[in-house]
C-alpha cells in the first residue's frame, strides 16, 4: 500500500504547503482514497508536488465535522465530481470552539456523491469505518473547549460524529484516525470488540497538543498512554493536533515503534 501525507501542521518534503489540519491519500489494490482533505485548497497543491492525481481518486473518508479536516473537500470535488464522500451524519451539524465556528462547509453536505452514515459501515471488503465510541479512558482534555451548537442552545461535543477508517489489504489491516477526540485508547478498545484484535499500523492525531504549560497530570498521562501503546505489536504515525512535545514524551517511552509524520511524508507499510 501506498500512503502518503498530503497536509501536516509542519514543513517536511521540499516545497509543500504546511498548515493546521490532516490529509492522507493512500492506494490499496482496489482504491485510491483520501482520509480527510486539509483545511484548504491546498491539499490539491500538495498533491501535484508530490505527483498525485487526485481525479483518480474513488473515495474520501471525513474522519469528522471540522474545517481542518473537511476544508479541501469542495476544491476536489470540483475536479472529481465522481469521487464518493463517507461521512457520519452528525459532522454536519454545527461545531464550535468558543464563538468561533469550527464546522465544516454546508455546501459539502449538497454534493450528489455524498454517503451520510448512521453509525459503523462496511463499505466494501478492504474499507470499513467504525463510530459510536464511548470509552472515556484518558480522554483529551483539549475537547472541553468544544462544543455543538442546536436550537437549544451549546453543549459539550460528545465526538459522536467521529468515524474511524480500517483498511484491510495485503494481509495487514490499517487503522487511521484523524484527531483521536474519543482518546485513541478508547478508540483502539472499540476496535479489538469490533476486529478481535490490534491493527498492525494506526495513523492518527492524538490531540494531546495544548496553548497553556503541561501540568504534571497531563505528562502522566501522556506517558501512560505510550506506556500502553508501547505494549502492542502495532507500529504508530502521529502529527497535527498530537503536538511536538506531546509527540516528544511518547517518543522517549515508544521509541520506534513511534513516528512523526510531516507534509508529503510517505508511510511504507
Amino acid at each position: 500500500m501506498k500512503i502518503v501525507n498530503l497536509m501536516e501542521d509542519t514543513q517536511g518534503v521540499a516545497d509543500c504547503h504546511y498548515e493546521h489540519g490532516l490529509s492522507f491519500y493512500v492506494e490499496t489494490p482496489r482504491h485510491k482514497l483520501l482520509l480527510d482533505a486539509g483545511a484548504s485548497d491546498k491539499v490539491l497543491e500538495n498533491a501535484k508536488i508530490l505527483g498525485i492525481d487526485l481525479t483518480q481518486v474513488d473515495t474520501l473518508v471525513l474522519s469528522h465535522g471540522h474545517y481542518d479536516h473537511s476544508g479541501g473537500i469542495l476544491a476536489i470535488a470540483e475536479t472529481n465530481p465522481q469521487m464518493n464522500i463517507y461521512m457520519q451524519r452528525s459532522a454536519g451539524l454545527d461545531y464550535y470552539h468558543g464563538e468561533r465556528y469550527i464546522g465544516i462547509d454546508k455546501e459539502i453536505l449538497k454534493f450528489p456523491c455524498l454517503m451520510l452514515l448512521d453509525g459503523d459501515c462496511q463499505i466494501d471488503e478492504e474499507l470499513s469505518v467504525f463510530t459510536h465510541i464511548k470509552g472515556r479512558r484518558l480522554w483529551p482534555k483539549g475537547n472541553l473547549a468544544l462544543q455543538r451548537k442546536d436550537k437549544a442552545g451549546p453543549v459539550q461535543d460528545d465526538f459522536e460524529h467521529e468515524q474511524c477508517l480500517v483498511i484491510t489489504a495485503e494481509g495487514k489491516r490499517i487503522l487511521l484516525s484523524g484527531c483521536a477526540h474519543n482518546g485513541i485508547l478508547n478508540i483502539l478498545d472499540q476496535y479489538r470488540m469490533l476486529y478481535q484484535g490490534e491493527p498492525d499500523v494506526v495513523i492518527s492525531g492524538f490531540h494531546m497538543v495544548q496553548k497553556a504549560e503541561y501540568s504534571k497530570e497531563d505528562v502522566q498521562n501522556i506517558r501512560e498512554t505510550a506506556k500502553e501503546l508501547q505494549n502492542m505489536h502495532t507500529r504508530f504515525y502521529t502529527g497535527h493536533c498530537t503536538g511536538l512535545l506531546a509527540f516528544d514524551i511518547m517518543k522517549e517511552v515508544m521509541g520506534e515503534q513511534l513516528q512523526y509524520v510531516h507534509c508529503g511524508d510517505r508511510i511504507t507499510v
